[in-house]
């Protein structure tokens, strides 16, 4: 008898695909389509009612969703996971901003939500696995599990699967890590999908198309202040420390100033203390590089990193590889070492940790260095 397998099908491309090659492979395929957000609704708890509820189409993501689904002639199931999402994702990603980090939301709804409150659905309705669209591989042993990268290395998504448990990766497959981007369009365009020319979504869906500083300024109260060099010179005034992050060029609004050289300004560290944004010139300031960090929130798949052994790690989505050893502080605590330097190490985003291609997991970065000169964001 066939596997049963429930798949995510979010109305794009990649879970479309997804669908076709679970069914190529001879499981018994049915789809599940989460709703996770309700602008109304929660603008309306909030006092926001002057929030676009249309800005996440999510309405037109079901129906290319079933579109899909009809074609294939498999089964679709729509649920609510709106409460959870709220408790276990929107929550956290306001309170890291509070804190004047940088969260990645997605992180965490992969942990919480697409392979938590999806799987445990999933398994009620007689599931034996669950499969979602992301670009990542998993090798399936006797009594074990690895998260492998994906073959398309511009669309790996590894990184954002660092914090779900080996047994969330022992219940679920990725059927299109396999595949290139153009191969997962050239698939969806063959079989004539409603998805096959649609757009990637990008970005984070409850903002949507949404400016970000006006998204945010509804759920946290917006305190401007100074924005400063590291010596402490006044140079123009921010709008809010939670609207900027480390590395940050764009948008800082800073004009021609003869008091300083003709070069760009980023961000380069927060005060919370003070309210003050600390902004530095040129692409290459030393305040932007970092040589070690301190990490929390561990989550290892399956093999745990050794000490003094070479990984390499991606400090955010897309970065290359960078040379890394690890040093462990406590069960829940490590400090990652890396000589070679990085730019732009954000507290609040992810810290992932590769042996060649196997996905050993991550944690949570809170604290930078470099040398013994602590980073002040």
């Amino acid at each position: 008898m066939a596997k049963k397998v429930i798949l995510g099908l979010s109305g794009g491309v990649d879970s479309s695909v997804a669908a076709i090659k679970l069914m190529d492979e001879g499981y018994d395929v049915e789809a599940m389509f989460m709703r996770n957000w309700d602008s109304a609704t929660n603008n309306d708890i909030l006092g926001n009612p002057d929030l676009n509820d249309d800005v996440c189409p999510q309405e037109k993501d079901y129906q290319d969703a079933l579109a899909v689904a009809n074609k294939l002639g498999i089964k679709l199931h729509r649920i609510d996971f709106i409460a959870e999402y709220w408790d276990y994702v929107f929550t956290y990603f306001i309170e890291e901003y509070k804190k004047g980090r940088t969260p990645n939301p997605d992180i965490m709804c992969n942990k919480y939500i697409k392979f938590n409150t999806f799987l445990k659905e999933a398994k009620r309705l007689g599931a034996d696995y669950i499969a979602m669209g992301h670009y990542a591989r998993v090798k399936h042993y006797p009594d074990h599990s690895i998260l492998l990268r994906g073959i398309d290395d511009n669309k790996d998504q590894t990184y954002f699967l660092c914090q779900i448990s080996q047994e969330q990766l022992r219940n679920s497959l990725f059927p299109i890590g396999d595949l290139l981007k153009k191969e997962v369009r050239e698939i969806a365009l063959k079989y004539d999908l409603a998805t096959a020319k649609k757009k990637d979504s990008t970005g984070i869906c409850f903002i949507g198309e949404r400016n970000f500083k006006e998204f945010l300024k509804n759920y946290l109260p917006a305190q401007p202040g100074n924005m400063v060099t590291s010596k402490g010179e006044v140079v123009a005034r921010h709008d809010g420390l939670m609207y900027y992050t480390i590395g940050q060029r764009k948008g800082l609004g800073i004009g021609g100033n003869h008091d300083f050289l003709n070069e760009p300004w980023f961000v380069i560290g927060k005060d919370l203390a003070k309210n003050e944004l600390i902004i530095g010139q040129g692409e290459d300031n030393i305040y932007l590089y970092s040589n070690h960090l301190i990490a929390s929130n561990c989550n290892f798949i399956y093999d745990k990193p050794v000490e003094n052994k070479d990984y390499t790690a991606k400090f955010r989505y897309r970065q290359k590889d960078i040379p890394v050893r690890i040093k462990y502080l406590s069960e829940d605590k490590i400090e990652i070492f890396y000589p070679s330097k990085a730019k732009a190490v954000t507290p609040g985003q992810a810290a992932v940790i590769y042996d060649g291609e196997i996905c050993l997991g991550g944690a949570i970065i809170d604290e930078v260095y470099m040398d013994d000169e602590k980073r002040r964001y």
